[in-house]
C-alpha cells in the first residue's frame, strides 16, 4: 500500500457499502420472524418476555433507550466524520443529498397530516413517515450490483447520513417529555467535561464511553431521550491524532477506531434485536381496512410518495438551478429509484413511532403496518426502477 493511500483510514462508511446487502438482508428476515412470533402461538410469550422487567426498566425500554443508544453514537460519529473528513466535508458536496434530504422530509410529514391534521393524537406522528432507513434502502441497492453506479451508493449514504441528523433534530425538539432542570444540568457538566477531553486531545476511548454512560443517565432522566446521549458523545470524540503517539502518523483516530468497532454489532445485533422487538405486530382482528385507517395510510403514503416527490422534487431543482451535478454517470431514472428507495423508513421510522404514541398501544400497532407497508411499496418499486435500467455505464475519467 503507497503511503498517499495510508495517510487516511479507510471510512467505515464504505466498509458499510460493502457489507450493507448481507446487513439488509439479516434485517428483512428479523423482521420477516418478527410478524410471524406476533402471530404464532409463541405470541404471548414474545409479548410478555417484551414486558418483563430487569432491573429499573422493562426489556423493550433497555433495547429502546439503552441499545438503541449505541446505535445513535454510531450515526453521531458518521455524521461527524463525513461532514469534517468524508463526502460531506464541502458545501458543494452537500447540496445535492441535503436537498434531497430536506425534501425527502418534507414530503411524508404532509402527506401524513393531510390525513391527521384533524386528530391532535395522531398528529404527533408526522415525523414517522420522515426518516429512511439506511440499512435497507442500502442493502437493496447493494443487492443490484452493478446496475448502479458507485456513485448512487454514495449519494444515498450521505443523503442517510443527513436524513439521520434531522431525525436526531426532531427526536431532541419534539419528542421530549417533561425536563428536569437538575439532571439537564448534570448532562451539561458531563458534557463539559467530554469537551475537555476532545480540547486536550486525550485519545483513551475508555475515558469518553465511561463519561458516556454517566450523560445517558442524566439524558434518560431529564426527559430527553436517552438515545440523544448517544449523538452528544459522537461528536466529542476526536477526529485527528492525538499526542499519545503523535509518531504513529498513519494510526486511526480514536473516532475511527471506535466507529469500525461498532460497525458490525450495530449492523447485525443492535438494529436487529431492536427490529425483532419492535416489528412484531398481532394481525389479530385486523383486516385489509385498517390501512385505510389516517394512521397507517398516512404513514404507508407519506413513505411511498412524499419521499419520492421531496427527494426528486428538490434534488431536480438544485440540480437545474446549477447549484449541484446529478451523481456521475447516473440517470434520472436511476435518481428517481433511489427516491423510492428512500422510502424504506423501517428501523428509524418505528422508533419515532414508539416517541409519538408511547401510551396507545393500538397507534403503535396501525404505526408497524404503516410503516411496514409503507416500506415494502418503496423497497418493491425502487428495485423495480432500478433494474429495469439495466448496467450502470463504465465511469468516465475525471468524473467526480
Amino acid at each position: 500500500m503507497s503511503g498517499a493511500n495510508r495517510l487516511r483510514p479507510a471510512s467505515a462508511l464504505r466498509d458499510f457499502l460493502n457489507s450493507e446487502a448481507t446487513a439488509g438482508v439479516v434485517l428483512m428476515g428479523v423482521a420477516v420472524a418478527a410478524i410471524a412470533v406476533a402471530n404464532s402461538p409463541l405470541a404471548p410469550a414474545y409479548f410478555a418476555a417484551l414486558k418483563a422487567y430487569l432491573g429499573p426498566l422493562n426489556l423493550l425500554h433497555w433495547i429502546n433507550d439503552a441499545l438503541m443508544a449505541v446505535f445513535f453514537l454510531l450515526v453521531g460519529l458518521e455524521i461527524k466524520r463525513e461532514m469534517l473528513d468524508g463526502q460531506l466535508s464541502t458545501w458543494s458536496r452537500r447540496v445535492l443529498p441535503g436537498a434531497a434530504a430536506l425534501g425527502g422530509m418534507i414530503g411524508p410529514a404532509v402527506i401524513y397530516l393531510a390525513f391527521n391534521a384533524g386528530d391532535a393524537q395522531a398528529a404527533r406522528g408526522w415525523a414517522i413517515p420522515a426518516a429512511t432507513d439506511i440499512a435497507f434502502a442500502l442493502g437493496v441497492l447493494s443487492l443490484l450490483g452493478s446496475r448502479v453506479p458507485a456513485s448512487l451508493k454514495v449519494f444515498l449514504a450521505a443523503l442517510a447520513i443527513i436524513d439521520d441528523l434531522g431525525a436526531v433534530v426532531i427526536i431532541a425538539l419534539f419528542y421530549t417529555a417533561e425536563l428536569s432542570l437538575p439532571d439537564l444540568a448534570g448532562a451539561g457538566a458531563v458534557l463539559a467535561a467530554l469537551v475537555v477531553l476532545n480540547r486536550r486531545r486525550v485519545g483513551a476511548l475508555w475515558a469518553y464511553l465511561l463519561l458516556g454512560v454517566l450523560l445517558w443517565v442524566f439524558v434518560y432522566r431529564s426527559g430527553i431521550h436517552a438515545t440523544v446521549a448517544g449523538v452528544l458523545l459522537a461528536m466529542t470524540i476526536p477526529l485527528g491524532r492525538t499526542p499519545a503517539r503523535p509518531e504513529a502518523a498513519f494510526d486511526p483516530s480514536p473516532l475511527h477506531r471506535l466507529e469500525h468497532a461498532l460497525h458490525k454489532p450495530v449492523a447485525f445485533l443492535v438494529v436487529p434485536v431492536f427490529g425483532f422487538a419492535n416489528a412484531g405486530v398481532s394481525f389479530a382482528g385486523l383486516g385489509p381496512a385498517t390501512l385505510a385507517e389516517p394512521v397507517p395510510l398516512g404513514i404507508m403514503l407519506g413513505l411511498f410518495l412524499g419521499k419520492q416527490i421531496g427527494i426528486l422534487g428538490l434534488g431536480a431543482l438544485v440540480v437545474r438551478t446549477g447549484l449541484a451535478e446529478l451523481p456521475a454517470n447516473a440517470s434520472w431514472k436511476q435518481f428517481y429509484g433511489v427516491s423510492l428507495l428512500c422510502g424504506i423508513g423501517f428501523t428509524m421510522s418505528l422508533f419515532i413511532g414508539l416517541l409519538a404514541f408511547p401510551g396507545s398501544e393500538a397507534l403503535q400497532s396501525q404505526t408497524k403496518i404503516g410503516v411496514l407497508a409503507g416500506s415494502l411499496i418503496a423497497g418493491i418499486c425502487g428495485f423495480a426502477v432500478l433494474f429495469a435500467q439495466g448496467r450502470a455505464k463504465p465511469a468516465v475519467s475525471g468524473n467526480a
